[in-house]
């Protein structure tokens, strides 16, 4: 079998164990098992197909078997766990795919035992041995560090590619390093990933258990990394959890924790939001840098050489910068960036993804590695004790951990005087911001919970957007809008606070199909708000259910009548299915709630129109214009109306005073130039032909759209289909002389 077929056998083998086709189940995985030829595999393939054998006997038979459910679920549950492993060793053994080859050669590099790690991994109490026995020289330790990363990277490895984790004293070091007494961050870390990614892969019953326990950890970055990858794999594997009793049991025992709901509330949210990094970075890429790169000549003229060598000047901010930052709109568009980075939006991807090129991002394991000061690769930035604006910055929550590794990397490219000048410079600018760290985790507590899974998340997710071998990897991340459908979720659900919180997060994010779906749940179990009928109401618009969106907005009508905003949506969707008599009634009604608002009033003359109540339209109109006789809006409705109503004499009028203003629109040429041919003045028919000709780029196509957008006001007066092939082929030969 190709890694193809085993993949695609896999899936067809688990959507039939969830559809209950249990025989079907069986049969695939005995194709599998058959083509990995494993005797174990095989002997518990054949005892669980024999169980069930019979617990089809005894039901066939009416025998009582009040076991059966558990029996069937359990089976359900040792097929899954059958069919993960076969997967999963079919393509270590076949597939050519990073990861797998990763997993393939792990075995066969060098290994590091028990023993080794467990002295390794204390890189401070070493560090303090030295001290203590005379031996403290740099060369020591940078021993005991490079121990230290090599032990970090080995157990990374281990536990995120080995199948098997109760080998050679593994578990040991594991338990040892999750343990709250051990305190390093880096080591419990990069368990807690490995872990996640192991299981991400293939699930393992087992494993997150694991998981689940470092849930509990009373340390943060360990805690918040464990619940971020529960959430990610709760939504990959949701189907068959009810299935696992003890999975499910612990799950509802970790919603109960004080703290996790908020947690897993901050985690959701984080996770939603990286749905709008491609939005962000095509923002900044094609509106925000280009706009500050056309300010650099501007700010240039004038620094001669004279200027930047005065010393007593040097420091000085050229005042006209800030006006031409202004008038350029580049200050708009910075404040767009800084309230969009205020709001939790991932503002850095954009700029961050052309740093991940450097050799420390060709190690797998560095793209979730914390950041650590003392790193071998960055280390050298942080020799002197001194405070320092590069100190506190990465100490702040600006960046994730894989773009303050890039932003060090860069940084060390620069020359040394620079470098130098950039360390040492700013010491007040240095202590204000640890001041403002400071701040934050007083007022918030839980600041520095939300700042972890923020980060994680952004790593993660640079590392499956980013990395050379994405496509390697499944995408995590293709599952951001699903998570509010987990039995996780379910579960925190009871507090509703966090439910209407998710829901309210996707409606202002305009994921409109996901909110639709908390919404809909909210709505059993809740007393219906006129509030929540009219976002439900909203939300079946904005994917196009109109029907349900008009039965939603009536709903919340009847618990808050003569609302104007909800009269109003009413008023469109009836407009929008075609019953403009009912669309009227509601324009109609609105217009008598706030009978000063323009627009319901225009829209009652569109409806009117729809409804061929000509002379009713005209008269509506005429008497608007004599009330808003400057309005665009007010004349082209007035023109319009008096074209459909075929009173063209006065359309005529009203089309000379639109067609003396300087911004007309090529529709207002287009009907310009249909009423000039229904009056027979063809000469200026011709001209604002070829003026909206002109405004297409001669280009047929889009001239045909506007011809044909507007082409019921020439039938609409008698003008024959005939004539206006005719037309239509006189304007395509006049073409020609362009």
């Amino acid at each position: 079998m190709t890694p193809v077929e085993i993949h695609k056998k896999y899936k067809s083998a688990t959507a039939e164990l969830l559809q209950g086709n249990l025989k079907n189940t069986f049969q695939t995985a005995l194709e599998l098992g058959n083509e990995l030829q494993s005797p174990t595999i095989l002997d518990t393939l054949a005892n669980a197909e024999t169980s069930y054998k019979y617990l089809l006997e005894y039901f066939v038979d009416g025998k009582p078997d009040p076991e059966r459910n558990m029996i069937y679920n359990k089976m359900v549950a040792t097929l899954f766990l059958l069919l993960s492993q076969l997967r999963d060793e079919l393509l270590t053994r076949d597939a050519t795919n990073y990861e797998f080859t990763q997993k393939r050669y792990f075995p066969f590099t060098t290994q590091k035992s028990a023993e080794e790690l467990n002295k390794a991994i204390f890189r401070k109490e070493n560090i303090e041995k030295l001290h203590e026995t005379g031996n403290f020289t740099e060369e020591n330790i940078q021993k005991i560090e490079q121990s230290f990363e090599e032990a970090v990277r080995f157990l990374f490895n281990f536990f995120c590619l080995s199948s098997n984790y109760h080998t050679n004293g593994m578990m040991g070091v594991y338990n040892q390093i999750i343990d709250n007494s051990y305190t390093e961050i880096v080591p419990k870390s990069m368990l807690i990933t490995g872990l996640t990614l192991n299981l991400w892969r293939s699930f393992d019953e087992q494993k997150l258990i694991l998981l689940l326990d470092a849930c509990n950890s009373n340390e943060v970055h360990s805690k918040q990394r464990a619940l971020v990858g529960l959430c990610f794999l709760l939504v990959k594997y949701n189907k068959f959890i009810p299935y696992f009793p003890s999975i499910r049991n612990r799950l509802i025992l970790l919603a109960d924790e004080n703290g996790i709901a908020e947690s897993m509330q901050n985690i959701i949210i984080q996770i939603i939001a990286t749905t709008e990094t491609d939005k962000i970075s095509k923002k900044l890429q094609e509106e925000i840098f280009p706009e500050l790169a056309k300010l650099r000549p501007l700010m240039d003229k004038g620094l001669s050489g004279e200027n930047l060598l005065s010393s007593d000047e040097w420091g000085e901010i050229n005042p006209e910068w800030q006006e031409i930052f202004e008038e350029s709109g580049a200050s708009d568009l910075m404040q767009d960036l800084a309230e969009m980075e205020m709001s939790g939006a991932d503002v850095y991807m954009s700029t961050f993804s052309m740093l991940k090129s450097f050799p420390f991002f060709s190690n797998f394991s560095n793209w979730f590695l914390p950041f650590d000061a003392q790193n071998s690769n960055v280390k050298e930035l942080f020799k002197d004790d001194e405070k320092s604006i590069l100190h506190s910055f990465l100490n702040s929550n600006v960046m994730c951990n894989s773009d303050r590794y890039s932003f060090c990397l860069s940084i060390l490219q620069m020359p040394e005087m620079q470098r130098n000048m950039m360390k040492s410079s700013f010491g007040e600018a240095s202590e204000q911001m640890d001041e403002i760290n400071k701040e934050k985790k007083l007022y918030s507590p839980q600041t520095e919970e939300k700042a972890v899974a923020k980060h994680y998340i952004r790593d993660l997710f640079r590392f499956f957007k980013l990395n050379n071998h994405r496509a390697d990897f499944s995408d995590m991340f293709k599952a951001s809008l699903l998570i509010h459908k987990t039995y996780l979720f379910d579960l925190l659900s009871s507090n509703n606070k966090i439910q209407n919180d998710i829901a309210e997060f996707y409606f202002t994010k305009k994921l409109y199909k996901q909110a639709l779906e908390i919404f809909l749940k909210i709505e059993k179990t809740e007393d219906p708000t006129a509030i929540l009928y009219q976002k439900i109401g909203y939300s079946y618009q904005q994917t196009s259910q109109l029907g349900k969106a008009l039965d939603s907005y009536k709903k919340a009508d009847l618990i808050q009548s003569d609302d104007f905003w909800t009269i109003r949506k009413m008023a469109l969707c009836f407009r929008l299915i075609g019953d403009y008599e009912n669309a009227l009634k509601q324009y109609q009604h609105a217009h008598y709630l706030k009978p000063e608002n323009l627009s319901i009033r225009l829209q009652i003359i569109n409806c009117q129109l729809e409804l061929k109540k000509y002379n009713k339209a005209i008269e509506s109109s005429v008497a608007l214009q004599n009330e808003f006789p400057n309005d665009k809006k007010v004349l082209r409705i007035t023109i319009l109306s008096s074209f459909v109503g075929k009173n063209l004499s006065q359309a005529k009028y009203n089309l000379s005073l639109l067609l003396d203003e300087n911004d007309i629109t090529t529709d207002d040429k287009m009907i310009a130039a249909h009423l000039f041919w229904c009056l027979q003045e063809n000469e200026q028919a011709k001209k604002y032909y070829f003026n909206c000709l002109k405004d297409a780029n001669f280009e047929w196509g889009k001239f045909l759209a506007t011809f044909d957008k507007h082409k019921y006001l020439l039938t609409q007066n008698d003008v024959d289909e005939k004539e206006i092939s005719l037309l239509l082929d006189a304007l395509r030969y006049s073409l020609s002389d362009f």
